[in-house]
Parts: C-alpha cells; structure tokens; sequence
C-alpha cells in the first residue's frame, strides 16, 4: 500500500468557513477538524485527515484573512495520527512518507506569514497537540478532558514536531515530564490549568463561550490590543536535565522501552538543532519505531484498554440490571473508606458504612470527610459537590440501615468463615433482590454464599488498590450468581468508571493468581540461596513499573502470605508456602528501603546454598506465568487471553510494551517452550512472519 492510502481511514475532513470578527476590516478563515462521528468517536489524522488539512489551509491563505484558526467537533480538538492504520505499513519508507506529511502539512501553520491560531475545545493529544503547538498562539479551553503527547506509551514519540517544538515553548524539564514521565506514570494526562500554567496554552477560557471568546482574544492579538509574553527557556540547565531523566529512565525500564530512549534522544536534538533537522530526525525515529516488537504489543494494549476494556466479554445483557438508589458498605477500614467515597460521588446515592463499634465508624466516616475537604481545598471538587457529598455517607454500627439498600458489598477481615458470618446475618435483614458483593481477593464466591437461601445474588466484585487510582474491576460470577446479579454488578461498575472483566470463580481469580505466582517463583529462588539483591533486580529487563520485592511490599508481606496460602491449599504443586516470607511480615519491617535491599530483613532469613543467577530466576518466573497463564484460560476462568492482558495492564499496571503479558511471553517464545503453543497468533499483538 501507498503510506498516502489509508483504505479503513475515517476521514478527518478540516471543513473552512469564513468568520466576521468584530473590529477587523476582514474575515478569519476558521478550519474546524470533523469527521462525522460524535465526541465518542475522537477526531484523528490519517493520510486522508492530512490531505483535508493541506487543501483548508490553502484556501483559508488564498482568501487573505485577518487570521487562520483551527478547532474541533464539540468536546474533541484531535486525538493524534489515526494508530489503527500503522500495522499497515509494508516498508520503512512507507513510515517516513506518513512521518514527513504530517510534518509538511503542520509546518505551514508554523511558517505562515498571516497569525495562525489553535482554539483547543477539547481533548488534545498526539498530533493533535502537536498541530496546535504549530499554530503562533494557543486557547485552550477549561473543560478540555485530556491533553498529552502519549506516545511513548505506546512504543512511539511524538513524530509531529512535539519532540522538537515543546521544549522551546515550555522549557526542557515541564517538556520531558509531558513527553517522557507522563506516558511512563500509566499514561498519565495534563489538566487544562496545568497545561496553561506550564505554557502549553497562552490563554485559558471557560467551555461555555470558548469560540467567541478564543475569536475575541484572536482579534485583540492580531490588532495588537493584546501582548502575548512567554518567558525565556533556560538552555544552559538542557544537558543536566537529560542526564538525570537519562538514569531515571535506565533505573526504572534498564533499556526494556526504546521510544523511551529515542524520544530522550530528540529532546537533546532539539537544543540547537534547527526545526528541519529536528523533524526530519522525528521521521527516522517513527520509521524505526514502527516496526518494532513493542509498538506492536503497545498498539495491541491500547486496544484492549480503549475497546475491550468498554465491552466486556461474557457480560449479560445491561438491561436485566436492577437499579441502585442505596449502598450499604460492611466495615470501616481504610478499604471499605475508600469504598464509600468511590459509590458516593460516582453514584450519588446514599451510602452507609458499619463497623464492629461506633469509634470504628466514626473514623471510617472521618476519613471519607477529610478526603473530601482535601479534594476542595485542591481545588478538585467545589464546595457545593462536598456539601452533596457530606450528605450522603453515613456510619452506623446497626446493619439494620442496610434493610433498604440495594447493593451491599463487604470489606472485612479476608477469613472465609467472618464473610459466610456478615452474609448470614445480613441476608435476614436485606431486602430479597440486594444483591451481596465481597470485595474478597482470594476466596471462592461460591463457597461464601453456599449456606444462604438466596446464593444466586453473591458475586465478587473485586476491586484494586489504591480504589481511586487503578481502573481493574474483577467481577466474579459464583456458580450460582443469577445474570441480573451479574448485570447489576456491571452497570455499578459501569457507573464508577471502572474497567470490569468478567472472571470465573477460582482461587484469586486473575492479578493476584498470576502476581502470587510469580512473586512466588522468585522468593522460591531467595529461598534456595538467591541474594535478594540478585532476585529482586533479575526482572529489570522487561521494565515492570515494580521491581519483585518493592512489589511484595506493597502488597504487604502479611497479605501475599495469606493469598499465597489460599493458592497452595488450591495448587499445592504450583504454589509454595515461603516461611521466609513469614519472618518478614512477622517483623514488620520493610524489605526494600529506597530500592535497595534491606540488609536487616537479610539476616532473618533462612536460605539453601543454590543460589541462582539472575537469568535463571527471570527465566523461572516467565515460564511460571505462561503455565499459569495456560492453566487458567484451559479453566475457563476468563474468555480469552486478551483478558489476562487487560486485568495485568489495569489492575497491576503492566506495561503497554509487554502488551500486558502474552504478547512478551509468545515474543520470547516462552510460551511455545512451556505450552506448547503461542497465546496470540502472530501478528495480533506481535510483528507479521
């Protein structure tokens, strides 16, 4: 195929029109990028998109307006280059066409005589950023929902000048947190304040008269009533800046993301060289890039997160979901707090907690009201919300408050016979239809609601820590959970924002499974001999956002002895039972200090005399997981492999450049060595043969 041919492309058309501003002797030529599809479906730039871009700004010139605007559909500038389209590409030349139209047609924003102006609406990434950094001046809307260079992330850079342009807008260290940290902190994105604070944007207005007003503060540029003033970026601190971002990158990825390390090499290009060789630098890099392994796997994760993610395999269908007008919450720890926050904003329904005594609900409840008055006091929610919100969470030590509720879900100690306990009771004081949700990270659904009269409304609802940051819901279905309980559990879900992946009732259904597993495997190593050092930096050649033993102290030692206890009673050939594991919970204290081993933890242990390298405890964990792994989808217990990936890349954070798991496992070949066949067929997540 011609890289100038996109056959799947949705056209982004850059439809021109002539706008009357008041106080200028001649029209502005305003270009809105459309194409055709509601904010669901975001504007993007294929070959078509950039064609329709380059005919606009030709007529918009050949007009002689007062200015040249861009903007978008309601709620959407542009999400960046049309990625759907990149498996595509048969050659490397094909890629540096694509990376050299883009720049060419963005480019004459940048080099037009007559003032050229972004009237950012809405969400802006990638190119779609990058075409707004072309223009002379920038508005940027406050309800915009996202604004980022991602693709780092994703196993690119920024191939549209952003590598280049946003350094010497903002300054080398705002531009390698936007183009570099951000995309490597789960891909995080920049508020619209943040974004004009930093200098992305010259000027930042409120949504509701966003276009007249961004025509206004155009008009008052172009007469010179308004002077746009952008500090001085600072070119002798470059070098140290890089440096340290260059260490940063090789302590937490050890080489593991090459866009990570091309992206740094741009950055440094763009200190003196001139724009032409810095985007013509771009273009080799995307080429590069394109036909990588990890771009691949990226692309691959994206589209699980982007789609899957919204259209959950083996979900029943959402009309049989009871409405939900009250929630109950079992417990008053910090999980169960952080529960009724989550329910109350997001549903903003009456939530209610209890515990074993009122001091116990009243810090529970505390807690929920100092979150609160935090999120105001940062400016993240306005005093009339919190007001709401104080209204609707509520505490008691009577589960009789829970009688009208229509979801109750527990939080309480993780011991099967305390939850069968709370289950019993509360089912004589719920009403019929409740449906009963645990919160239970280990323990079989069916077995809790196995001695109730109504077993058919239990179901997991398993949710991530920290609640308000990780997206992964693992919803497990009993076997006897009826479909309007699952239903109902998918719409709350739905409702708090949260990805929900269906999962089969077995021991710790998905993350915690494979996170056991494969914590499991390398403490087997420490506990044969293996320095912790050794074991826990064996894994640094994938770039996890974790080493092993961090990992293990964030779970909690306490925690992944009693998961790895449920899993060995289950699987005792595959899961062991490390009594050095024991001795660290049993002390209290932390095994890692600053990424480094704790030698006091050392000395508590007990240890054999064959040790292992570092590749062999890699390797012993890699083919854990893929056995694993193969055991679990033989089971049943999600559909399909792409669920694996999901619920590793949402819930534990796995990267995109492992494609959560499989596609690392099928690239390295561990899984035909291990099981005897690929988890992916080639080219779904991995280069074509």
């Amino acid at each position: 195929m011609s890289a100038l041919a996109a056959p799947n492309e949705v056209v982004t058309r850059a439809l021109l029109r002539q706008v009357n501003v008041p106080g200028l002797d001649r029209p502005a030529a305003l270009i809105t990028l459309d194409n055709g599809f509601d904010h669901t479906k975001p504007n993007s730039f294929g070959p078509g998109g950039l064609t329709s871009l380059d005919e606009a700004i030709t007529a918009a010139l050949a007009a002689d307006p007062a200015f040249v605007a861009v903007t978008g559909k309601p709620y959407i500038f542009c999400v960046g280059a049309d990625i759907t389209s990149l498996p595509q590409l048969e050659n490397r030349e094909q890629a540096l066409e694509i990376g050299r139209l883009g720049h060419r047609v963005f480019a004459r924003l940048k080099d037009s005589e007559v003032p050229t102006f972004a009237f950012v609406n809405g969400a802006a990434m990638g190119g779609g950023l990058e075409l707004a950094l072309h223009c002379h001046y920038r508005t940027l809307s406050a309800g915009a929902a996202a604004l980022a260079l991602p693709e780092v992330s994703l196993g690119l850079v920024p191939g549209w000048g952003g590598t280049q342009l946003l350094p010497n807008l903002i300054g080398i260290p705002a531009a390698t947190q936007v183009i570099l940290q951000n995309p490597l902190m789960q891909n995080k994105m920049l508020k619209p304040k943040q974004a004009a604070e930093m200098g992305i944007a010259d000027v930042l207005l409120e949504p509701a008269d966003f276009l007249e007003r961004s025509l206004e503060w155009a008009a008052g540029v172009v007469k010179g009533e308004v002077t746009v003033t952008r500090p001085e970026v600072d070119k002798d601190m470059w070098a140290g800046v890089l440096y340290f971002a260059r260490q940063t990158l090789d302590q937490r990825l050890h080489g593991a993301v090459p866009a990570a390390y091309k992206a740094l090499d741009l950055l440094e290009t763009a200190k003196d060289a001139d724009f032409a060789a810095g985007t013509a630098a771009e273009d080799e890099a995307l080429a590069d890039l394109v036909f990588s392994e990890e771009l691949r796997s990226g692309l691959y994760a994206f589209d699980l997160v982007q789609r899957r993610a919204k259209r959950p395999a083996g979900a029943p269908d959402k009309g049989l979901a009871r409405p939900v007008t009250k929630v109950g919450i079992v417990g008053a720890g910090l999980m169960a707090s952080q529960l009724a926050l989550l329910f109350a904003r997001r549903l903003q329904v009456p939530v209610v907690m209890t515990d074993l005594d009122q001091s116990r609900v009243d810090k529970g409840v505390g807690y929920v009201h100092a979150q609160i008055e935090k999120a105001v006091s940062k400016g993240r929610m306005d005093k009339g919300t919190a007001a709401k919100l104080y209204g609707l969470v509520s505490g008691s030590v009577d589960k009789s408050v829970f009688a009208d509720a229509d979801f109750v879900i527990e939080a309480v100690f993780e011991d099967l016979g305390v939850k069968k306990q709370v289950w019993a009771e509360l089912e004589k004081i719920v009403k019929p239809e409740a449906v009963l949700a645990t919160n239970t990270s280990s323990l079989s659904i069916t077995e809790m609601a196995a001695d109730l009269e109504h077993p058919e409304r239990v179901v997991g609802f398993h949710f991530f820590n920290p609640v308000a940051v990780l997206p992964l819901l693992e919803i497990v279905r009993g076997e006897r959970t009826d479909d309007a309980t699952l239903a109902t559990a998918f719409a709350v879900g739905k409702q708090l924002k949260k990805s929900s992946v269906l999962v089969k009732d077995a021991p710790a259904f998905v993350v915690n499974r494979l996170l056991t597993r494969f914590l499991g495997t390398v403490f087997a190593a420490v506990d044969q001999g293996t320095p912790l050092d050794v074991a826990n930096s064996a894994l640094d050649p994938l770039g996890l956002p974790m080493r092993p033993l961090a990992l293990l102290q964030l779970v909690g030692p306490a925690v992944a002895y009693h998961v790895g206890g449920t899993l060995h009673a289950a699987f005792p050939e595959r899961f062991g039972v490390s009594e050095n594991l024991k001795r660290i919970a049993d002390s209290g204290q932390p095994i890692v200090v600053d990424d480094q081993v704790n030698e006091d933890v050392a000395k508590l242990l007990v240890v054999g005399d064959q040790p292992l390298t570092a590749e062999q405890v890699r390797q012993n964990a890699l083919d854990a997981l893929a056995e694993e792994i193969r055991l679990m989808l033989d089971e049943g217990v999600v559909a399909e492999a792409q669920d694996i990936d999901l619920c590793m890349i949402l819930g534990a954070g796995w990267p995109f450049h492992l494609g959560g798991v499989t596609p690392y496992l099928d690239r390295t070949g561990t899984s035909e060595r291990v099981t005897g066949k690929r988890f992916l067929p080639r080219g779904v997540a991995s280069l074509r043969a």
